[in-house]
């Protein structure tokens, strides 16, 4: 691979244990894939806009790591490979952390985030920052998935500026689904993974609270807040989900998954489990499907029985017809901000929400394109966590999505896992639970309709299963199973993208 141009070529739809296997065996390196992959996003991204900044230390990272492979060894699966971070997540190198706000544009974190330090030790090349909906989708309600004020709107490389985007880990989607990376990370709080991830043909692994570290994120509720894997593969996913978990004293929850958690989940890449494994069809959730998606849904729950799977459909979940609300977001936000912002440095316009939202007035041309009344509506609470209406929708939430939602329906059925179609109500449910959900490639919509939000339906879609707490490796192996039974992931068609 002499010439860049072939390595461009080359990478496109490969994965990590391909990329792997050509370093070990010196047919290319890190500094040569990272390379090409800069290329690609300098050729591609100034219309995709899903990336807020490039690391311009990636390619001596690489250099660093091909010299150490050359004189130690490699460190394992992620060994030079090239990654991209969301937004929100801090790393102690030459890149910002802003959450795609224009208040925290020069934001350099001093310490990375858990989980940017797992995968650094791991030995993940850092390729740069992916565009997020803003605050994660969490500023104003108005506010289009894949829009940030530094870097503008993300579009969806399978039909920029038609095709839903999905959010808020939009560019992490956009990029991995167009090659400008090997694979990405994510954060969710409800459909933040899981909502890209399908549209836009991916894999998305949204763990169990308390499997993966928050600690150096920014973030929106303690409650419900998880970072997650995304990729081209379910054994790409699986391999950085081993590399990002462990036990951290700075946050709490991951003491739940002490002695819990894996560092390597690739033996679960086993499409033979499909054969033993009970799935079950919440048919409340799927009423209003429009003709295309439901023939997605059917054609999953065929093909996973023609794999041997026992498909259960359907039933019934008792919080089915729960009335949620968004007031454990609203009121953990000013908290979790204002404890992540009170640490930055002087040198950070803004230390609190109410600052924030005082910065996006006074530069309201730039920040307040979509205004700011979710910030504000948050601004509004005390802070402390004491509202009486605080603590009883907490407490309904936990009660209805787990003993009155997943764990019901998964015990009262002896079921393994939740079947729901994209990015529809079941992850909602998993994010309000803590649950584990990952989603998977299931087709693509030639038609669709305007669903609630404004966006049109048609478009990658994903099949999502859900499970209970802590169980990823379950999940794992139906995703893996379904996956290499069906094939439905294909690369966007690029032409048309160049330029700017």
């Amino acid at each position: 691979m002499e010439e860049t141009r072939n390595i461009e070529d080359w990478i496109v739809e490969l994965d990590i244990r391909g990329m792997q296997a050509a370093m070990e065996s010196g047919e290319t390196t890190s500094e040569e894939i990272v390379k090409a992959y800069l290329k690609r996003i300098e050729r591609y991204d100034g219309k995709l806009k899903s990336i807020i900044e490039v690391n311009p230390e990636a390619v001596n990272i690489a250099r660093a790591l091909d010299d150490e492979r050359y004189e130690k060894g490699s460190r394992g699966p992620l060994h030079g490979i090239p990654l991209l971070l969301k937004d929100n997540i801090d790393t102690s190198d030459a890149m910002h952390t802003s959450a795609g706000t224009i208040a925290l544009a020069e934001h350099v974190a001093a310490q990375d985030s858990f989980v940017a330090a797992q995968l650094r030790k791991a030995g993940a090349v850092f390729l740069g920052k992916a565009n997020m909906t803003e605050w994660a989708n969490f500023m104003a309600s108005d506010m289009w998935a894949g829009y940030s004020s530094r870097r503008g709107l993300c579009l969806n490389p399978y039909g920029p500026g038609e095709l839903f985007v999905g959010g808020s880990s939009s560019g992490s989607g956009a990029a991995v689904a167009a090659n400008l990376a090997a694979a990405a990370i994510g954060t969710e709080t409800s459909g933040s993974i899981i909502s890209p991830a399908s549209q836009h043909m991916l894999v998305g692994i949204k763990p169990t609270v308390g499997l993966v570290s928050r600690s150096g994120i920014i973030p929106i509720t303690h409650t419900q807040d998880t970072a997650g894997p995304m990729a081209r593969s379910v054994a790409d996913a699986a391999i950085m989900l081993g590399a990002m978990t462990g036990l951290d004293e700075r946050d709490a929850a991951t003491r739940a998954g002490d002695g819990r958690f894996l560092t390597d989940y690739t033996p679960f890449l086993d499409a033979s489990f499909i054969k033993q494994a009970r799935i079950g069809i919440p048919r409340f959730y799927f009423r209003e499907l429009d003709q295309d998606r439901t023939a997605i849904l059917e054609a999953a729950i065929e093909a996973l029985r023609s794999e041997g799977a026992t498909i259960v459909d359907p039933v019934e979940l008792p919080c089915q017809d729960a009335s949620w609300n968004g007031n454990v977001l609203v009121y953990e936000f000013k908290k979790g901000v204002n404890d992540y912002l009170a640490q930055l440095p002087e040198s950070i316009p803004v230390h609190t929400l109410a600052e924030v939202i005082a910065f996006n007035n006074e530069h309201a041309d730039r920040c307040l394109k979509y205004g700011q009344d979710l910030l504000e509506k948050c601004e509004a609470t005390s802070g402390t966590l004491s509202e009486p209406e605080y603590l009883d929708t907490l407490r309904y939430n936990k009660e209805m999505s787990q003993s009155q939602g997943i764990d019901y329906a998964l015990e009262t059925y002896n079921l393994d896992a939740l079947l729901f179609l994209g990015c529809d109500d079941g992850d909602d449910i998993a994010a309000r639970a803590g649950y584990p959900a990952i989603t998977v490639p299931g087709g693509y919509a030639q038609d669709g309709v305007i669903a609630p939000g404004g966006y049109i339906t048609k478009g990658p879609v994903g099949i999502t299963f859900v499970g209970a707490a802590f169980s990823e490796p379950t999940l794992i192996k139906i995703a893996y199973g379904y996956e290499q039974a069906t094939k439905h992931r294909v690369p966007p068609d690029m032409s048309g993208l160049e330029g700017r």
